[in-house]
């Protein structure tokens, strides 16, 4: 081994004239010179391809010489050619090369918009659902003096099913190009009506503990009672509410995203929450007072039906917790227009839960059972139930 090691040291410094007249050597590597034939491959008459010497390639040629080039001898396509670019340059952030990488062209931009029939199909179902309550309100004011409506709060109700319409009709905000504005106030707003909504449940089941108890002799709870109670109960919840969104407004707000991650070629407009923190703080919120109100109105489920309100409470909110327990899943495994559409089923499901969990029975009675909304029978079932 020892000798061909020495041979090769002796080799490297080897320079041969060769029969051709060019010159052998070796580079300090021990690389002979790069000598490269360009050939041109030429189609014959017959259909065979030959190929023809038309320059060379040789790094131990003198200089200028070392790319030599015999333009006449090689054979052209006819017309004009286009060839491929040698120097790349990067598109846009919001560009993206087309399938011949010739040019930069415009990212899709996705969002979800009024003209997308998801975004059109769920926009015409919050507004025709949000003349619902206005209608059930208007019949509760008509029949406002028969005692179904009277027994089941009227002043609250009418609240409730105020309330109601804004509910539906807030999930409007999440259709449309997200600007800066739209997605600093949707979240807020939606969270600000539902607290509005469920605080008045929340104030209606308490009450109607409160009145039957109050029915007792020498009960201490009549003067709970009172309208201004009930009052009181809805602006404590709904001002933590207020407190919890002015605090996220202010501190981490919400705000436009590009996101050209998830699919190549897109780009997707979505509303960033700014603080998921803070933005499940206010769906927990929401869910404490259903909650709260799922299981106070358990508990009062069996009392007598002339102040019975609790079973409908019960499963409006049993309804209101399904939907949005399941959304949590939901959203986390959606993506871009399909994560604010989950949510506007979430928003349209939970208000139909308190529309027809609360107030359709009540509703047939009033048009379809006139003879079972009277006093007389209200105070029959009730006492059948003492």
């Amino acid at each position: 081994m020892g000798f061909f090691i020495q041979l090769l040291h002796y080799v490297k410094k080897v320079r041969v004239t060769l029969s051709s007249g060019r010159e052998l050597f070796f580079d300090k590597n021990g690389d002979p010179p790069a000598v490269y034939d360009i050939v041109n491959w030429k189609g014959t008459p017959n259909g065979t391809i030959k190929q023809v010497n038309v320059g060379s390639y040789d790094t131990a040629a003198s200089f200028g010489q070392v790319f030599t080039l015999n333009k006449s001898a090689i054979s052209w396509p006819a017309g004009i050619l286009q060839v491929h670019s040698i120097d790349c340059f990067k598109c846009l952030w919001d560009e993206w090369p087309n399938g011949h990488k010739t040019r930069c062209m415009q990212k899709n931009i996705e969002f979800l918009s009024y003209e997308d029939p998801l975004g059109a199909g769920l926009a015409a179902t919050g507004i025709t659902s949000s003349l619902v309550p206005v209608i059930i309100l208007k019949l509760f004011m008509k029949y406002k003096t028969t005692p179904i409506v009277k027994a089941n709060n009227y002043s609250l109700s009418c609240l409730l099913l105020s309330c109601l319409p804004l509910c539906f009709l807030c999930s409007l905000a999440f259709i449309g190009y997200p600007q800066q504005e739209k997605c600093l106030l949707r979240q807020a707003a939606f969270g600000l009506v539902f607290a509005l909504c469920v605080s008045c449940i929340l104030a209606k089941t308490v009450m109607v503990v409160f009145a039957f108890m109050a029915t007792k002799p020498g009960s201490r709870l009549r003067k709970w009672t009172s309208p201004i109670v009930s009052y009181m109960i809805i602006a404590i919840c709904f001002a933590l509410q207020c407190i919890l969104c002015i605090s996220w407004l202010l501190q981490a707000p919400p705000f436009p995203q590009y996101d050209i991650q998830t699919k190549p070629g897109v780009i997707i407009i979505e509303c960033n929450n700014g603080s998921a923190t803070a933005f499940w703080c206010m769906l927990g919120y929401l869910g404490f007072l259903a909650a709260i109100s799922f299981s106070v109105a358990f508990l009062a489920r069996r009392l007598p039906d002339n102040f019975n309100e609790a079973k409908f409470i019960t499963f409006s909110m049993l309804a209101f917790l399904s939907v949005w327990v399941s959304f949590i899943p939901a959203s986390l495994s959606a993506q871009g227009k399909y994560t604010e559409a989950m949510e506007i089923f979430a928003i349209l499901s939970s208000s139909w839960a308190l529309v027809v969990c609360m107030f359709f029975p009540k509703c047939c009675i009033i048009k379809f059972r006139p003879n079972m909304n009277s006093k007389k029978q209200l105070m029959k079932k009730a006492g059948s139930q003492i």
